[in-house]
């Protein structure tokens, strides 16, 4: 349709009246018909654009400048709005990058669709917290171990990951929705749906497994480290480790399986750890230790005036005391959670002549299981180790574990590993033991801990045992620290040391004197040589784990030579 015709140079200046608006200019531009006159389109301002007073499309009354390509006849559009209808990503392609890219650094979905102040404070909010994540995970490892001992920041940590999880989610579909372009194709809708399904999937999956992980540990603690426990040899004091210069922890392998009445320590080890420097030392007793000795101002002193003594002497012997005292006087030391446990503190304490704060026991009969959740474990085989056998009927082993370095062993193997005894003696054993417990620590690593945490949780509330209250978690923690950093050192009372069947208990405290406290180098201090009459310092009983461990390529070719011992199977 035709509109008013106008002369074309009146374009840019106020009428003074006329249709189709009086005094309004129309604000289209004009179109030139084939007869020369300037038209103007059918196309006018409404009446209130007028009333404003609009005077000139390039220069409106209101302030605004109008820009290249913008028509003044548009409502009225703020500056920023425009600015973010500029920057967001029309492509598809541009929407999914963004999309990933603000998956994975949470605010930057939001900057590209022109939300400034969200983006920023979203991004800056989640580095943030994955600075803190990082140095949990680094220098604040200390912090992060004591939040894993406290029952009530493991749920705190539950509900802060739960937290950030939905957040992070949130980020993900609305920097989606603000990127994506009106009027997607079906195709493109649903494949833009999938990508932020797998963008959600990867942030939520790894929550729910720290969440797991966090509540199987609460688990843990609450099982294991009671709070209300009682026991008859452990004080009840504000300061567990108060000013004590060592801390001494008694480890028990106790053996409850096939064939066995009952439990029987077969492994007793005392761990003594100093508590300012973390330098420890293990000493391993045989399992055949006899009259084993108790405190003087001990109930079970009177009763065992001669040391430990239960008629037989297979029943007398340092692994049936954990079940034959309680069996024989069960309330002799009064109310306690493990009588078993505390007749051997009480007894091991005296015979090394030291305090024994608390006890762990493991029972190998689960043994195998905590193996198997760690993946295996790696040990070096320098002879060949019997699997089964039972020496005192001569029942031959069904097979061996034959030498060889560096062998991974599954949870059944590695308990083989570790009781095997037929044709070996009780000390060869002990030293297997404590390289088990070596090569357990190498196997826990991180990754190892947390790909498996609910299944290793679950096996140790199974197969360990304490006295360790939970209040003095804190100070084992900063022990635990400290002993990562030192070397493990070892004195097995051996029968180069000592005879079991006749033990001489002031030797065995004088060994354990010198190896907490060995007696300095020749050297130090001054470079003469001693008097001839003055008497050589005693050695350093103790040795290095590691050393003890390690791979004897002479005497494993030696056991190969001679060839795997006879089994059942012929």
């Amino acid at each position: 349709m035709r509109g008013r015709t106008y002369a074309p140079e009146t374009f840019g200046r106020r009428t003074t009246g006329g249709s189709p608006a009086a005094g309004c200019l129309p604000l289209v531009p004009p179109v030139v018909h084939p007869t020369g006159a300037c038209a103007w389109r059918d196309r006018r301002p409404p009446p209130d654009q007028c009333d404003h007073g609009l005077r000139d499309p390039a220069s409106p009354s209101d302030g605004r400048r109008v820009t290249a390509g913008q028509d003044a006849s548009e409502p009225f559009v703020q500056a920023g709005a425009v600015r973010r209808r500029r920057r967001a990503p029309r492509g598809f392609g541009a929407t999914l990058g963004w999309t990933l890219l603000g998956a994975v650094l949470p605010g930057t979905a939001f900057l590209a669709a022109g939300r400034r102040r969200l983006g920023a404070f979203t991004l800056l909010l989640f580095a943030l917290l994955a600075v803190a994540v990082v140095w949990l995970a680094t220098a604040g490892r200390r912090t992060a171990v004591g939040l894993a001992i406290d029952t009530r920041s493991l749920l705190w940590i539950v509900a802060a990951v739960g937290l950030v999880t939905v957040l992070w989610v949130l980020v993900i579909v609305a920097g989606y929705r603000m990127l994506a372009a009106p009027g997607m194709g079906r195709w493109r809708h649903l494949l833009g749906f999938l990508v932020v399904a797998v963008l959600v999937a990867a942030v939520a999956l790894p929550a729910v497994l720290v969440g797991r992980v966090a509540l199987a540990q609460r688990g843990l603690v609450d099982g294991l480290f009671a709070e209300d426990g009682e026991s008859a040899t452990v004080e009840e004091v504000p300061d567990p480790f108060g000013d004590k210069e060592r801390v001494n922890v008694l480890l028990l392998g106790g053996d409850g399986g096939e064939g066995r009445d009952g439990v029987r320590t077969d492994t007793v080890i005392v761990a003594s750890i100093a508590t300012e420097t973390g330098e420890a030392t293990l000493f391993s007793l045989p399992r055949n230790l006899e009259d084993l000795p108790f405190p003087a101002d001990s109930p079970l002193a009177e009763i065992y005036p001669d040391g430990f003594d239960a008629g037989s002497e297979s029943e007398s012997l340092l692994n049936a005391v954990y079940r034959n005292g309680p069996a024989e006087y069960p309330d002799v030391l009064g109310r306690t959670d493990n009588p078993g446990a505390d007749f051997l503190k009480l007894g091991v304490g005296e015979a090394l002549g030291l305090d024994l704060d608390y006890y762990v026991l493991v029972n190998l009969d689960g043994f195998s299981r905590l193996v198997d959740a760690l993946g295996g474990i790696t040990v070096n085989v320098n002879y060949y180790v019997p699997i089964g056998g039972i020496p005192d009927s001569r029942t031959l082993p069904d097979d061996y574990i034959e030498p060889g370095p560096d062998q991974l062993l599954d949870g059944a193997r590695a308990l083989d590993f570790a009781r095997g005894r037929f044709g070996l003696t009780d000390y060869d054993r002990m030293a297997r033991q404590r390289c088990t417990i070596d090569a357990i620590v190498d196997a826990a690593d991180p990754v190892t801990l947390l790909r498996s945490y609910q299944e290793l949780a679950a096996t140790t509330k199974d197969i360990v045992s304490t006295d360790i209250p939970r209040s003095a978690l804190d100070d084992f923690v900063d022990l635990a620290f400290l002993v990562k950093d030192t070397e493990l050192r070892s004195v097995v009372f051996d029968e180069n040391l000592i005879d079991p069947a006749y033990p001489d208990y002031d030797a065995m405290r004088q060994i354990v004197e010198d190896a907490l406290d060995p007696p300095p180098d020749d050297a130090a201090g001054s470079s003469a040589p001693p008097a001839p009459t003055e008497p050589a310092p005693a050695e350093d009983p103790a040795a290095d784990v590691t050393d003890a461990c390690a791979y004897d390529r002479a005497q494993a070719e030696a056991a190969l030579a001679a060839g795997k011992p006879p089994t059942r199977r012929g």
